[in-house]
């Protein structure tokens, strides 16, 4: 390796080692961040459609407290009100970031970056609470129904046990969303890398420097005046 490269790359910040511009091995970040957005929105558009179906039908979808075994009752109208307006918001900020990548303006990619950030955040403290506090998985599986699948396998299980499974399934889950903000983060960076080429070009010869505008700038200014119509000359 030539030793100008390798000052390079000990003088490039992380950021630009870890930059990339594919991602699940053979896609781009651009068509990957537009497929993300486009799940992510159906995700949500199906949850809310079982919100609002729940909202118009609710002795179906009605779960009662003796049901969950506590004085909570989480499917009341108010939850379900706060809960459709929420996926109703990631549904609009996935179309944002839909429409950032696709039509290459990094301001609209920058709402759903921060929700990603934000839910790593949740789901990293939702892993430290367990390790401080081991037996809060017991508690959540006392509250769970009689009739839910494998409860008094799982529940039989030692905490130390639990815990380590929780804390590897939750792993798993924070490893692949760190990988989609990196997806991100790189799409993020390719637009406004494209959106930064478009600069203005020096052209530099030996004794004057002369500042062109980009070509679609050029070509949309109209002239300020019209040239001259054209005379048939005749001999």
């Amino acid at each position: 390796m030539p030793a100008d490269t390798q000052k390079m790359m000990m003088t490039a910040s992380p950021w630009d080692r870890w930059y990339s511009t594919r991602c699940c091995l053979c896609c781009h970040v651009r068509t990957g961040t537009i497929i993300l957005g486009v799940w992510y929105m159906l995700i949500n558009a199906v949850v809310l459609l079982i919100l609002l179906t729940a909202l118009n039908d609710p002795e179906q979808y009605h779960l009662t407290s003796a049901e969950l075994a506590n004085d909570l009752d989480v499917m009341d109208d108010a939850n379900m009100c706060i809960a459709s307006a929420i996926s109703l918001l990631m549904i609009l900020i996935c179309g944002m970031a839909t429409y950032g990548a696709y039509k290459l303006r990094p301001a609209w990619i920058i709402p759903f970056f921060c929700y990603q950030i934000f839910d790593f955040a949740l789901n990293t403290l939702v892993a430290v609470s367990i390790v401080v506090y081991p037996n809060t998985i017991q508690d959540y599986l006392q509250q769970l129904p009689e009739n839910f699948p494998y409860k008094e396998e799982v529940a039989a299980l030692s905490n130390v046990c639990l815990v380590v499974i929780v804390l590897l399934f939750i792993g798993c889950i924070l490893g692949f969303k760190a990988y989609l903000i990196a997806c991100v983060w790189n799409c993020y960076r390719y637009v406004s890398g494209r959106g930064s080429s478009e600069i203005l070009l020096y052209i530099t010869t030996n004794d004057t420097t002369v500042l062109l505008p980009p070509y679609d700038d050029s070509v949309s200014v109209p002239p300020k005046q019209a040239p001259p119509p054209y005379t048939t000359v005749t001999a």
